[in-house]
């Protein structure tokens, strides 16, 4: 080969691969990348969750992933020193990412109820609430006294299905069921009066009033509830040694109480919890 030719073959082959390299490394740097992921072995616990459902799992004002159900999985790997890595997914996408084992478990108020015969289940911990939001001051005391009232719950939410379901006979006495994108909204329209009720998880609520700038005192949660659910921590099927360790180690929390001081952390209520 012509030396010529060779020298600028070799500047062009160099000339790409580190343009590869900066490419990549921009991808990473823009969140384009793969950084976000972890390999998994034997000595990591990598939980899966929907990074948008506080208290339970979300992002916090410093950009750290945190919530109750990622709390106690990470004292679960403390207790056995496994490295905790909390992975947020795509909750589409979550059992692809079960089987192909880039996950080890799906840990963030994920129900059970409905889903029994699909994922290798944990004993329940939790017993999610579908409850209502209500002022104060509004003299509203019970379901019965939502009767002609506006009341309102998120799209897509485990509150809506339960009205619109086997309790639809309950919204059938409202004036009005809508259905609004978020509950920040259904918080400031029950602030202003737009609406005198909102139905949504009982942990989120108490997440909610708890963090509502000087206006804890402006909301109650009514003792009537719709129904309930209980949450666990979904594994792959046949994955029955990992789960039966996270199962005794969280058995382990709940006696000691750091279950229930986890709990207080995001406001949750002891009274929610399903103890072992």
């Amino acid at each position: 080969m012509n030396k010529k030719i060779g020298f600028i073959l070799a500047l062009v082959l160099v000339s790409l691969l580190m343009l590869g390299t900066a490419s990549a490394g921009f991808l990473d740097f823009l969140g384009g990348g793969n950084s976000n992921q972890t390999a998994n072995d034997n000595s990591t616990f990598i939980v899966g969750f929907d990074a948008e459902f506080p208290p339970y799992g979300y992002m916090d004002d410093k950009g750290n992933y945190t919530g109750f159900d990622l709390d106690l999985a990470k004292e679960v790997c403390a207790r056995n020193n496994w490295t905790f890595k909390a992975q947020p997914i795509d909750w589409d996408a979550k059992d692809a990412e079960l089987d192909s084992g880039s996950i080890d478990c799906i840990w963030n108020g994920f129900t059970i109820d409905g889903r029994e015969n699909d994922y290798l289940w944990s004993n329940p911990y939790f017993n999610n609430k579908q409850i209502f939001v209500v002022k104060s001051d509004s003299g509203i005391s019970s379901i019965a006294d939502l009767k002609d009232k506006v009341v309102e719950t998120q799209k897509d939410s485990s509150a809506l299905a339960a009205l619109e379901g086997g309790n639809k006979s309950i919204a059938d006495t409202f004036k009005q069921l809508t259905q609004v994108a978020d509950y920040n909204t259904a918080f400031m329209d029950l602030e202003s009066g737009a609406c005198q009720a909102v139905a949504m998880d009982i942990g989120v609520a108490e997440y909610d009033i708890a963090n509502k700038n000087n206006t804890t005192s402006n909301f109650t949660i009514l003792k009537d509830y719709i129904t309930t659910e209980k949450y666990g921590i979904g594994f792959k099927k046949g994955n029955t040694q990992l789960r039966d360790q996270v199962q005794t180690t969280l058995d382990e929390m709940f006696k000691d109480g750091t279950v229930t001081k986890i709990a207080a952390k995001y406001g949750i209520s002891e009274d929610a919890l399903i103890q072992p």
